[in-house]
């Protein structure tokens, strides 16, 4: 069997297995996605930028010592998306902060609303007392209740803001008094906070068991590419069948199954949260006559 022959059969079983996964993931409905704000696309444009030189430098320094071109591709890519492989632990602490004020700030609401005020008087009074991973989106909310925004779409921007399924519950009810003006918001505010703490508490028990996890995908992924690139350097006869163009076809297969490895130890470290419910639905179009 000659070398094309077995660069066909690894493309057209390549090709196979990429169809059969284009499959799958086309016959699941995709979830309701939320547009992201300019402020929050121009963040990550400027995180993947600077990502942009360490990745073609750590591509360069790979093809220069082993001269294989498929691998100082896999380093370029692990190198730009590594953080997405190996982090995840300040995203969780950064949702755990935000539901803990979200917690405090509902509970404050609660006490506030129960001097018989209104939620228009009671949102901006609680806002200066709130914990600072939501202060900000409190005090664009208590802005916009200023300049006279209605209050359920002033809600309803501030749970888009947030992007939070706890914070959809919290937003809902408060809504739903928003717009039917009824009894009983203390109380509901008092059940959706001790829900609110005991999401937490399960929330901060599953960071502390997948912390182990996390730590054992960066040490799997440490000591593969240590392993490779040190064979690459000193054993170059036991990796020499990898030059020739049918060496680096099978080297591309190798590294995909590296990959598919590492993104599921990396989604077994991630506390999946449920969807939102609570988006903006888009206004219907008015025919002009």
């Amino acid at each position: 069997m000659t070398d094309l022959e077995v660069l066909g059969i690894i493309a057209l079983g390549a090709a196979v297995g990429i169809g059969v996964v284009s499959l799958i993931l086309g016959l699941q409905p995709p979830p309701p996605q939320r547009v992201a704000s300019p402020h929050e696309l121009r963040d990550r444009l400027v995180k993947l930028g600077a990502r942009v030189p360490l990745a073609v430098a750590a591509g360069l320094v790979v093809l220069v010592v082993s001269r294989w071109p498929v691998l100082a591709i896999a380093m370029g890519l692990l190198v730009f998306f590594g953080p997405a492989l190996i982090g995840g632990a300040g995203a969780e602490r950064k949702s755990i902060a935000r539901l803990e004020g979200l917690t405090a700030w509902t509970e404050s609401l609660r006490d506030t609303i129960a001097g018989a005020v209104g939620l228009e008087q009671a949102i901006p009074a609680t806002a200066y007392a709130a914990s600072p991973s939501i202060a900000p989106h409190l005090f664009a909310l208590a802005d916009r209740l200023r300049v006279r925004t209605p209050l359920p779409q002033a809600l309803q921007r501030f749970a888009d803001e947030l992007n939070d399924p706890s914070a959809d519950l919290i937003v809902a009810a408060l809504l739903l008094n928003a717009r039917l003006r009824g009894p009983g918001l203390r109380d509901v505010l008092t059940s959706l906070a001790i829900s609110a703490r005991q999401e937490l508490e399960m929330r901060r028990r599953v960071m502390a068991g997948r912390a182990s996890t996390r730590r054992s995908v960066q040490i799997v992924m440490g000591i593969t590419v240590s392993f490779v690139m040190l064979l690459t350097i000193f054993n170059r006869d036991y990796v020499e069948p990898y030059d020739s163009p049918v060496g680096q076809a099978v080297l591309v297969v190798i590294l995909a199954l590296f990959a598919a490895g590492f993104a599921w130890m990396r989604r077994l470290a991630v506390f999946e949260l449920p969807q939102r419910f609570l988006f903006q639905l888009a206004e219907p179009t008015r025919s002009r006559v």
